[in-house]
């Protein structure tokens, strides 16, 4: 498996996640499991199969953000250079040349991808297209409403 790139608060946020679910969630499934069983008969428990729903839930999920930490490649920006460049991991304010609005986005992993936050995935058609371009560079992205111009007015390292 290749190694999947992230920034240090993305990765900073799926180990939080991991913690909680191995220290409070998983012993609290658990314990919910054994009272369930001192009820009696497991076939008509409906309180027995919700914990063992959920700690199958509890379980996938841990396994699924270890494989995503044992395989991500974590890219701190802040100490990378400040080129100009849009890298990943940099935050980019754009200027779309039509309506004269600026948007700024985070790129980041598509783990850490969250649009009401302004972060977009690397793999996004916005993302791709800007990636490699520097600040002052006029981009044409295909968005699904079709080819828009955009300057790229700003790149932080934040």
């Amino acid at each position: 498996m290749s190694r999947v790139p992230m920034t240090v608060a993305g990765e900073a946020a799926l180990r939080a996640e991991l913690d909680r679910l191995k220290s409070d969630d998983r012993p609290r499934v658990i314990a919910a499991i054994a009272e369930a069983r001192e009820h009696g008969d497991l076939k008509e428990n409906a309180e027995y199969h919700a914990a063992r729903e959920q700690q199958g839930f509890i379980e996938g999920r841990i396994q699924d953000l270890e494989s995503k930490l044992s395989n991500c490649h974590v890219i701190d920006v802040k100490s990378m250079a400040h080129t100009g460049k849009v890298i990943f991991g940099t935050t980019v304010t754009i200027l779309n040349l039509d309506t004269d609005e600026t948007k700024t986005y985070q790129i980041v992993g598509d783990d850490e991808a969250d649009i009401k936050q302004n972060k977009i995935s690397v793999n996004s058609p916005i993302a791709r297209g800007l990636v490699g371009k520097e600040e002052g560079d006029v981009v044409c992205i295909q968005t699904p409403g079709g080819a828009t111009e955009y300057e790229i007015d700003s790149v932080e390292h934040i």
